[in-house]
């Protein structure tokens, strides 16, 4: 055999990194079913309690009707359809840019941007902790790729003194594994000092942060000067599928002509759209979703404090709780889940080697009582686990 998987896949369950994909058995939600057991849930991105709100369902439903299931076709030949285009216009008039432009997926959007705007001669410079879209899409960009240290606007200075051609400066608004969010005012002036462009990946900011869930540019006040390309997903805060970019006039229609993701894939299905329209209506106009989320994250914070637990410094509802070792992550998730309650492990390569972690993801659907059980269920947890556990990546 050419290709020895079985080794792969062997040294890969030694070093407690092997993944199985859970089998959800009921809409997305606080209470869900899950390989068969009844379980509370903080791992889901819904962030506003979206993805199963009636109104939303009924306007994919009745979307589906009109429209039909398939997009058909890609967007530049017959697959951009109206519901498509005016999403397109709500999400531009949303973030308060000229234009936007809807992709089917966050990978296909940042591989699209990226790859579109850079190439040979020219320079990619991101957060070391960007999403793996984000790194891969600087990777295959084929120009000049560098990662600076996270956060840091000296070591992004650093960089841009040695960057050539057209240069872009790209980082998450959210750190997703972290739940941090980007110096993005500093960064910004960095890369204005050096006459680059700033890319800024906020699928986990849009709907939870900012006056009216704009996200992070609208949470620090920033202009479409300081952030030409903004891009931002739709199955997180929204409840649905998708992603988009916004910007300019130009940058639209240089993604349009150049960003090949976009140029050869089928359009998303209208009736997605549909809903997108829906579920955005009621993110602008239901503030109270973006209030009790802050009261939860609140609710945890003091009481994980409380525990003595280590939290990552993270004002939004990613809230990761750091264990170090993938041995003692994954025992913590097997005894939270014997108790009822699911939150996944994430480990390397997600998260760097030795910051294995538990992901709490927090929902506006959650009630204080879900929370108060999440912090009971993980008191009695952490006094199950030995003091320490070593994994075979974590070995010199």
């Amino acid at each position: 055999m050419p290709f020895d998987l079985s080794t792969r896949l062997a040294e890969r369950r030694a070093a407690h990194l092997y993944r199985k994909r859970p089998l959800l058995e009921a809409p997305q939600g606080p209470r869900v079913v899950v390989d068969g057991e009844q379980l509370l849930a903080f791992c889901s991105n819904d962030y506003l309690g979206l993805a199963n709100h009636p109104l939303v369902i009924e306007a994919f439903v009745e979307g589906a009707r009109r429209w039909g299931v398939g997009g058909g076709a890609s967007h530049l030949v017959i697959g951009h359809s109206t519901p498509h285009h005016q999403l397109e216009e709500a999400l531009a008039e949303f973030t308060g840019r000229p234009r936007a432009l809807l992709l089917s997926s966050g990978y296909m959007a940042n591989l699209g941007a990226v790859t579109a705007l850079t190439g040979q001669g020219d320079t990619v410079l991101e957060d070391r902790l960007n999403h793996a879209s984000l790194l891969d899409a600087g990777l295959l960009s084929g120009a000049r790729f560098s990662r600076y240290l996270h956060n840091d606007p000296e070591s992004l200075r650093g960089r841009l003194a040695k960057a050539e051609g057209n240069t872009l400066v790209v980082t998450d608004g959210v750190f997703s594994m972290d739940g941090d969010v980007a110096d993005l005012p500093s960064i910004c002036a960095v890369a204005e000092a050096h006459r680059a462009w700033v890319m800024v990946d906020d699928a986990h900011g849009f709907g939870c942060l900012g006056a009216t869930g704009g996200g992070i540019v609208e949470h620090l006040g920033l202009s479409m000067d300081q952030v030409p390309v903004l891009m931002g997903t739709l199955g997180k805060a929204f409840g649905t599928s998708g992603a988009f970019v916004a910007g300019s006039d130009e940058l639209i229609e240089t993604l349009i002509q150049f960003a090949r993701p976009y140029i050869y894939t089928t359009s998303q299905p209208p009736a997605v759209a549909c809903a997108t329209l829906k579920s955005l209506e009621l993110l602008r106009g239901e503030h109270w979703r973006r209030e009790r989320l802050a009261e939860l994250i609140s609710l945890f914070r003091e009481g994980a404090a409380s525990m003595g637990l280590e939290l990552m410094d993270s004002p939004t509802p990613i809230q990761p709780i750091l264990l170090g070792s993938s041995h003692r992550a994954l025992m913590l998730s097997a005894a939270l889940r014997r108790r009822g309650i699911l939150v996944t492990a994430i480990r390397p390569p997600t998260v760097p080697r030795g910051t294995a972690r538990l992901r709490v993801t927090l929902s506006a659907a959650h009630t204080r009582a879900d929370v108060e059980e999440l912090l009971e269920a993980l008191q009695a947890s952490l006094r199950e686990l030995p003091l320490q556990a070593k994994d075979a990546e974590e070995k010199p």
